[in-house]
């Protein structure tokens, strides 16, 4: 399959998570699902100041086959989007482990440690 980047997290419902500075939680959807999805053509971002729990459905995705909900992988604030996929989410089909989709600040970034590692995640999608 893909190469799985190794400083990532990954939920079960196939987004990934990236831990930044002062307990940001950069999130986007793995490049599996990005292929199960196919072209993407919109992407409704979570509204920022949003409070979130972790698993809590927030965004979606929509592809010329389907729409997708993305889930928060932790609980927190919505604190950031990536305005720039509202014009072009081709972007997460041409570089999903770039193009985040929302920055969640966490209210405990303990909760990363329930996701899988990119081992993990590889195993559940082969």
């Amino acid at each position: 399959m893909s190469d799985l980047p190794e400083n990532l997290k990954y939920a079960p419902s196939h987004e990934w998570a990236q831990l930044q500075e002062d307990q940001l939680v950069r999130v986007g959807i793995t490049d599996f699902a990005q292929q199960q999805l196919g072209d993407l053509v919109f992407i409704n971002l979570p509204e920022v100041g949003r409070k979130v729990t972790a698993q809590e459905q927030c965004a979606v995705v929509e592809s010329v086959k389907t729409a997708s909900d993305l889930h928060s992988p932790v609980t927190g604030e919505i604190v950031a989007v990536n305005e720039s996929l509202q014009d072009e989410p081709e972007q997460i089909n041409d570089r999903p482990y770039q193009a985040w989709i929302f920055c969640v600040k966490a209210d405990n970034v303990s909760e990363l440690d329930a996701l899988m590692d990119a081992t993990a995640y590889q195993q559940t999608i082969d």
